[in-house]
């Protein structure tokens, strides 16, 4: 192993959320709008047409670790790896813990984990395509995070 394959893989993570940033401001509330709009305006079923938007990294992430693998770049794999993981965290975080299509993870609890549901609420607060805001995932507004650590001591304080 390389020494410097976790860094990558965290780079790749990090620069992952970015990239998720601009995906979701410029192209998911943009040109490709009739995909995500069942998402802001959900209708009933266990899929939505946005659900095909995991493809945009699915499939780099995939051809990174395969091709890196075949022709030695493991620069590439780690990469593909960090995306990879990238796309775990957002099934865990978006659709497990933020709009609950699976239950196993409810009991999460703190400030982070508060800040993250806030800012997302805020997000679709707009149902629309223009005029939205907090379009990443795991990185949040400090003012969001900063009510949430407030709330949670408040909620948890000791009387």
């Amino acid at each position: 192993m390389y020494w410097w394959g976790p860094l990558v893989f965290i780079l790749a993570f990090v620069l992952t959320e970015f990239s998720a940033w601009f995906n979701h401001k410029y192209i998911m509330h943009g040109f490709l709008w009739k995909f995500h709009k069942d998402h802001h305006q959900p209708k009933p079923g266990p899929f939505e047409k946005n659900d095909i938007f995991f493809l945009i990294y699915a499939i780099p992430s995939w051809l990174l670790i395969m091709l890196g693998i075949m022709y030695d770049g493991y620069f590439f794999v780690w990469f593909g790896f960090g995306i990879a993981a990238y796309g775990l965290a957002y099934f865990l975080f978006h659709d497990v813990y933020i709009h609950r299509r699976f239950k196993f993870m409810d009991g999460l609890d703190g400030p982070y984990f508060m800040a993250i549901r806030k800012a997302h609420k805020v997000h679709h607060k707009e149902r629309g395509k223009h005029h939205g805001s907090c379009f990443g995932m795991l990185i949040v507004p400090m003012k969001y995070y900063k009510e949430a650590k407030k709330a949670y001591h408040l909620k948890n304080k000791k009387i």
